[in-house]
């Protein structure tokens, strides 16, 4: 069955090209990333940066190994992190990190690759301009797809260990959201002016499934993990022109899950909650498929709801 968490070093100081830290240094930022749930914000990059006396930008590559480290992976066992440099509404500088998640004894398609895991960190939480993205490994073909649906696809830099691109340069004669004819993209979607009817829906669910970025489906939908004493995670559907780099809503809520460095097991978890638009339900199949590969969880609830 799927590994239920990651590997962390315990005991291990951070050391590379960009960044120094001790061993008691790298355990504190270790400790505060899974409380913050995968983000440093404007204050903390700017203490760190101070502390080290480093830029930001060092900082950010000097930080993905950290990142790698909430790797999921027990197919490859190729453990990859990401770092997305956005800007929130208040135009301040936020890191978001993510990294890999697979599913043994599921379809390898159903993988979270580590810079979807980023960029779905950013998007969740109120992030709204990309700026630069840091990754541990060079992007597959199927990430450069998924980035190519941002609002900010031709403008940000993404940052190897040793090269800097521009996305146009690895994805060159692209195929993206015009193409399907969507004037609208993720970071940019259209606004949302209706609303679910369904008595009793929980409040923050509907939120991040009217959030949703669905252009191509109209199903509006997204999942809520609870959990017995470390509160609830929330994820959104994140649909792509090539369609194959959709990001479904129970694969967002559990990036998000394991970036808080918590286990996805039956003494953790309380309950599953899927909700989706009525008459364009299509996220159901792949929730259970995913879960399956989990032993002793709560069964999913899944609401079906009109948008009105």
């Amino acid at each position: 069955m799927a590994s239920a968490t990651f590997t962390v070093q315990q005991d291990t100081a951070l050391t590379n090209s960009h960044i120094t830290l001790n061993v008691a240094q790298t355990a504190s930022l270790r400790s505060q990333l899974k409380s913050q749930r995968g983000i440093l914000n404007s204050s903390n990059i700017k203490a760190l940066c101070a502390q080290l006396n480093v830029s930001d930008d060092a900082l950010l590559q000097g930080l993905v190994p950290l990142a790698s480290e909430y790797a999921v992976a027990p197919v490859s066992d190729f453990h990859v992190g990401a770092i997305v440099k956005a800007l929130d509404e208040n135009g301040e500088v936020n890191f978001y990190f993510g990294a890999n998640v697979e599913f043994d004894h599921q379809a390898l398609s159903l993988v979270v690759h580590a810079e979807q895991s980023a960029i779905n960190n950013a998007w969740l939480n109120g992030a709204k301009k990309i700026v630069k993205i840091a990754i541990s490994d060079a992007p597959c073909g199927y990430c450069r797809q998924f980035m190519n649906e941002l609002a900010d696809a031709k403008e940000f830099d993404i940052l190897l260990p040793d090269q800097q691109f521009k996305l146009a340069e690895l994805l060159p004669h692209s195929f993206g959201p015009t193409d399907l004819g969507n004037e609208f993209s993720l970071f940019n979607p259209k606004p949302q002016q209706g609303n679910f009817s369904f008595d009793g829906l929980d409040e923050t669910l509907a939120r991040f499934a009217l959030n949703a970025y669905v252009p191509y489906s109209q199903n509006f939908s997204a999942v809520k993990i609870s959990t017995f004493s470390d509160g609830d995670f929330y994820g959104s559907y994140a649909e792509n022109a090539a369609y194959s780099p959709s990001l479904s809503p129970l694969q967002s809520a559990l990036s998000q899950f394991f970036l808080a460095g918590l286990s996805f097991n039956e003494s953790t978890v309380k309950s599953i909650t899927l909700l989706e638009t009525a008459g364009h339900e299509n996220q159901a199949g792949v929730a259970r498929a995913v879960l399956a590969s989990f032993k002793n969880l709560p069964a999913i609830e899944v609401i079906s709801a009109p948008l009105k």
